[in-house]
């Protein structure tokens, strides 16, 4: 038997083991050092009136402070009504596309497309407001709260 042959069979049942040991299982992560949360495990509210859902990462929006809102607009044409928030807001499209509009005259025809990896700034007391038609989008806001919404659409 050739030297290349023997080797690799006294090495095949260990490595066949270690693969075994490695399939299907992770790290255990100390959780003074790392906290996470799948997919499945993220807390989703119900599809609100407009077509919207969100699930608080981080923070908490209704208080001072960081926060992070994974937001899904579901498609169909569901958009909310033009508006502004106190403080500025930064998002990121992680799936789908989303359509953004500014002023308080609500016209969703007259909107810009956002597709995913598009990075976005909402202003403080600056109106906008946004959407999904086609497509569900969901997005990952950031900011500093309390992050209430004041209406002012155009009548």
């Amino acid at each position: 038997m050739k030297a290349t042959n023997r080797f690799w069979r006294y090495l095949a049942a260990p490595l066949a083991f270690a693969g075994m040991l490695s399939i299907g299982s992770a790290a255990e992560l100390n959780p003074a050092a790392v906290i996470y949360k799948l997919p499945d495990q993220i807390p989703w509210s119900p599809v609100d009136a407009r077509g919207g859902q969100s699930a608080v990462v981080v923070g908490d929006p209704t208080k001072p402070g960081f926060y992070m809102v994974y937001t899904k607009w579901t498609k169909g044409n569901h958009f909310s009504r033009p508006h502004f928030h106190p403080n500025d807001r930064y998002i990121v499209v992680l799936q789908g596309t989303w359509w953004v509009g500014s002023g308080p005259k609500f016209d969703p025809a007259n909107t810009t497309p956002m597709p995913a990896g598009s990075f976005v700034t909402h202003f403080g007391k600056q109106v906008h407001w946004d959407g999904a038609k086609d497509e569900d989008a969901v997005l990952l806001i950031m900011g500093e709260g309390p992050a209430t919404s004041t209406a002012a659409e155009e009548k």
